[in-house]
């Protein structure tokens, strides 16, 4: 059976979250990373990363990790209005409010022309920074298999119908070669196999599950239609706590699955921690006591470092 893709989302989010997910790096944990752009610690950051390239046993393959509902606009609150929160440049509309979007006619047309500025800035920003880190590796003979554009997003709102598509007519009208697009599919019926189980899982991610998988399938026929290999994600039921004891349980049905399906499998994990110190404006103060700054993070940083794939 084919090795699954390991993957930690929120590279740059902050310098511990990022510090943590370069320890996973140096010790050959991760297969790929997701870079969020948009946070006023991205260069520093990135910084990082430069410095830590020559004494990688790889360099990860890197993602642009679209975030529309934290961080700042770096198109600009004048370009997009109705992103932002009023007077200001920090991301407001929100999950729900791109969602809302989608479907109201009198707004959507309206959003989407403004998602296509955030975005164009988004892609160029950091895939400056990986032309970077990709002639970095290249110098120093450390191995990258990078080819072109690879693009998730924060709290995949990339799979919301208006962001889907401004994303692919931005890639379209930059000319960008886009080699992966994550298609957030997940096997609900996997984790209904353990009854044990059922109640370590948050009730809100099923609802998440079964969102994301209702937009999966454009996801599906895009892929086969560029002859991008199709995906299962792995990383939203249990997500905020990937922990080794529930992964090595679950891990042979996944992997047989997605091996029977001829899909890859993308396991996702969040294994930055961060510290409260670095609480800022740009991120919501709900998901950084709920999520960000909780020990569960450890706990996703311990599997990536200890499960034998």
């Amino acid at each position: 059976m084919s090795k699954p893709d390991i993957h930690a989302d929120d590279y740059a989010l902050t310098m511990n979250t990022s510090r943590d997910m370069l320890e996973c790096m140096r010790e050959g944990r991760l297969d790929s990373i997701s870079i969020v752009p948009n946070m006023c610690c991205f260069e520093k950051c990135m910084e990082l990363l430069y410095g830590a390239i020559p004494n990688l046993p790889f360099l990860p393959l890197l993602s642009v990790h679209l975030d529309f509902v934290e961080g700042r606009s770096l198109a600009g609150r004048d370009k997009t209005p109705d992103l932002t929160k009023p007077g200001s440049d920090l991301m407001g509309l929100g999950w729900s409010g791109l969602f809302a979007a989608s479907y109201l006619p009198h707004k959507r047309k309206k959003v989407k022309a403004q998602l296509k500025c955030e975005i164009k800035a988004q892609l160029a920003k950091v895939q400056e920074a990986i032309k970077k880190c990709m002639e970095i590796a290249a110098g120093s003979g450390v191995p990258c298999g990078q080819k072109g554009l690879r693009i998730d997003s924060h709290q995949h709102a990339h799979m919301i119908p208006v962001v889907w598509e401004a994303v692919l007519e931005v890639v379209r009208e930059e000319g960008y070669t886009l080699e992966y697009i994550r298609n957030s599919k997940e096997l609900l019926g996997i984790f209904m196999t353990d009854v044990s189980l059922y109640k370590t899982y948050r009730p809100v991610n099923f609802v998440k599950n079964r969102i994301l998988a209702f937009y999966s399938h454009r996801a599906d026929r895009f892929c086969k239609a560029n002859g991008m290999k199709q995906m299962y994600l792995w990383g939203l039921v249990m997500s905020g706590r990937m922990d080794r004891e529930r992964i090595e349980r679950l891990y042979g049905k996944m992997r047989r699955r997605a091996e029977r399906d001829g899909r890859t499998l993308e396991i996702l994990f969040h294994p930055g921690l961060t510290l409260p110190e670095e609480v800022t404006p740009e991120i919501a103060a709900e998901a950084a006591e709920d999520f960000y700054m909780r020990q569960d993070r450890h706990v996703e940083k311990e599997a990536v470092l200890g499960v034998q794939w």
